[in-house]
């Protein structure tokens, strides 16, 4: 096995591992909007073919949105999501250079100890409420 990384992914991979974690498979456009407007992404692949992924959205001041943490189930387990999680948190540390960062993911249910390593706390707390979430499905409004 011989894991390389590279900061590109191809819409259909991206879809592919998103697949792969249950997450469904978005419009190709779509896909290619989520990918050019991340301000970081990172791709694990196994010679061509990609395996694993993560991305980075923020607003470049102090609020980063870490999205789409994913490795493909043969490969989970091999040390792959912890390098994209490591490369992901280097680049936050280069990106933003105020004292303060505010960090924030949506583990995926069963995934929340691989996070608590990097010092990512579950939620709810006593001063933290639960995180929440809200899919907007935009509808065609178009008639005739």
């Amino acid at each position: 096995m011989n894991i390389t990384y590279t900061n590109t992914i191809a819409p259909d991979e991206f879809n592919a591992l998103r697949d792969s974690a249950g997450w469904g498979i978005l419009e190709h456009e779509l896909a290619a909007k989520c990918i050019e407007n991340s301000a970081y992404v990172i791709c694990a692949k196994d010679g061509e073919n990609s395996i694993g992924m993560a991305r980075i959205i923020t607003d470049y001041g102090y609020v980063v949105y870490i999205a789409d943490v994913v490795v493909l189930p043969e490969y989970q387990g091999k040390g792959i999501g912890g390098e994209l999680m490591t490369r992901v948190m280097a680049y936050i540390d280069d990106i933003i250079t105020t004292g303060r960062k505010y960090v924030v993911l949506m583990a995926a249910k069963g995934k929340e100890e691989f996070y608590e390593k990097y010092g990512f706390m579950k939620r709810p707390t006593d001063s933290h409420g639960c995180g929440m979430t809200l899919w907007i499905e935009k509808k065609d409004t178009c008639s005739g």
